[in-house]
């Protein structure tokens, strides 16, 4: 069995418009051909694809079928010609960004679909990491661009800019001792504190740290099932926070020592050495448009 696109482009046209002279018209070519087409398409599939009984042709239960599986067909013909334009003009092929979860998930939809309208043919791969592992992934050329909260020592092969500020806040269970009192310093060093956990073991996930036990997680959402139940306290963002199911078991204690945020700042980071193509200049000038935070 012999098929061809040119015979695909006019049963398309054909059941589309629904005639055979408004399927030339359209695809510009004579209506001897659109029919010729049509038929030798029919006679490769061993089926009648039109019923030419009446004055115009009607879809058999077979070309009724078969039509939606043609336009796919014919879709990613257009697909493939689209992917190879921008590999001739340099666009990449595949991105991957990696994105602390600290980056507000409510901006990344906006952010992605217009990504994905200006660059329909680009696949794209969203890593989660956590803190210092984003750089860790951009330094080593796994991702090509990474957002993060900043570090103290960011590696000399990176560059960066600061896209803002999240707030975090202290939570702890109803249960929990510190949901009762006035919190202060000391208080915290007392009780059980629950860290977002890296997968390397560097200085940079101890900044936070203030009590004396402290139990290492990966995963903001889990810290905060684990803060309904008791477990311990955390520094959570807001986002997270608001967007968790555990918000209503939660308490945001009163501070003896602080009357607001504890801001972290996050940054964009790309590898200095490394070139970028039109799709990732295009998503780094983007995300360092979008400011965070009352403090961005």
């Amino acid at each position: 069995m012999t098929l061809s696109l040119e015979q695909l482009d006019a049963f398309v046209a054909a059941a589309e418009t629904g005639s055979f002279s408004a399927a030339a018209r359209r695809l510009r070519r004579a209506q001897s051909a659109i029919s010729t087409q049509v038929a030798n398409l029919e006679i490769d599939l061993g089926l009648a694809l039109f019923d030419r009984a009446a004055r115009y042709p009607v879809l058999t239960p077979a070309g009724e079928r078969l039509l939606p599986e043609a336009r796919v067909l014919l879709e990613r013909r257009e697909h493939l010609i689209g992917v190879a334009r921008g590999l001739e003009a340099g666009t990449e092929a595949r991105l991957v960004l990696a994105m602390d979860e600290l980056y507000p998930e409510h901006m990344i939809g906006g952010l992605m679909a217009e990504f994905a309208a200006a660059f329909p043919n680009v696949e794209m791969e969203m890593l989660f990491p956590l803190m210092e592992d984003v750089s860790r992934l951009v330094l080593d050329g796994t991702a090509d661009l990474g957002i993060m909260w900043r570090q103290e020592q960011l590696p000399p092969l990176l560059d960066f800019q600061t896209l803002g500020w999240v707030p975090m806040k202290l939570v702890c269970g109803r249960d929990h001792p510190l949901a009762r009192e006035v919190v202060q310093w000391e208080d915290l060093k007392r009780h059980r504190q629950l860290m977002v956990a890296t997968q390397t073991d560097s200085e940079e996930k101890k900044r936070l740290r203030i009590a004396a036990e402290v139990w290492w997680v990966e995963s903001h959402w889990v810290i905060l099932e684990l803060v309904k139940h008791g477990v311990g306290w955390s520094l959570v963002s807001d986002h997270v926070l608001a967007g968790s199911s555990t918000r209503p078991d939660l308490v945001v204690p009163e501070l003896g020592f602080d009357s607001g945020d504890w801001p972290v700042g996050l940054e964009l980071v790309w590898h200095k050495q490394c070139p970028r193509g039109p799709a990732a200049t295009w998503l780094k000038n983007r995300i360092a448009r979008e400011r965070i935070g009352p403090m961005g």
